[in-house]
């Protein structure tokens, strides 16, 4: 077994500002979404669904996208199917597989949410960092997903938009994106929200 790096006194004060930031960081965006009487977990599920084809992704994806344990976001989405946010639905080519899918109602709630958020993530996390910091930042993490994990695997890299995009185009292009089962296009309109 290799020596130990133990953290100098420089990195102890960094990595510790940095555990206590970022609990206080999700505490203040919890915060802003209350009174939609959304959490932060809830309401990234809204957007990860409101960016799926058809706006609904299998549960299994879900899971990946917004870094849950397959139960905990089952127990999740009980209770956002509860508030009528979101349904579930059996897929007609697998049996065994099941979707998540966004309401009408979970969709008003998000746009409705949206903005209160994005200003609550500018600032509380953009604003507060400056320019310069927020590319280190990027640089930062974008080095931590590139780094397999212990197990050899890496991170899934599905990012998604922190609110809804009216005008933003889906990325028909996307070879990695979730292909839905076949179904006729709803007749209403849906609120298009691709990548960057």
């Amino acid at each position: 077994m290799s020596e130990t790096r133990w953290l100098d006194d420089s990195e102890q004060r960094i990595w510790r500002t940095y555990l206590l930031g970022a609990a206080e960081l999700l505490e203040r965006l919890d915060q802003a979404l209350r009174p939609y009487q959304l959490s932060l977990n809830e309401y990234s599920i809204l957007v990860c669904l409101s960016e799926g084809p058809d706006q609904r992704l299998r549960m299994s994806e879900l899971a990946d996208a917004v870094h849950q344990s397959r139960s905990r976001l089952t127990h999740t989405i009980a209770r956002m199917e509860t508030a009528r946010l979101v349904q579930r639905t059996a897929s007609r080519s697998d049996r065994r597989g099941v979707w998540a899918e966004l309401t009408p109602t979970g969709m008003a709630l998000l746009e409705k949410s949206a903005p209160a958020h994005v200003e609550s993530v500018r600032r509380h996390f953009i604003d507060p960092a400056g320019a310069k910091d927020w590319e280190a930042l990027g640089r930062v993490f974008e080095s931590l997903l590139d780094t397999p994990r212990e197990d050899g695997t890496m991170a899934p890299r599905r990012f998604t938009l922190v609110a809804p995009t009216p005008t933003a185009e889906p990325d028909d292009d996307c070879d990695d994106c979730p292909q839905p089962d076949p179904q006729p296009a709803p007749e209403t309109g849906r609120l298009s929200v691709g990548g960057d």
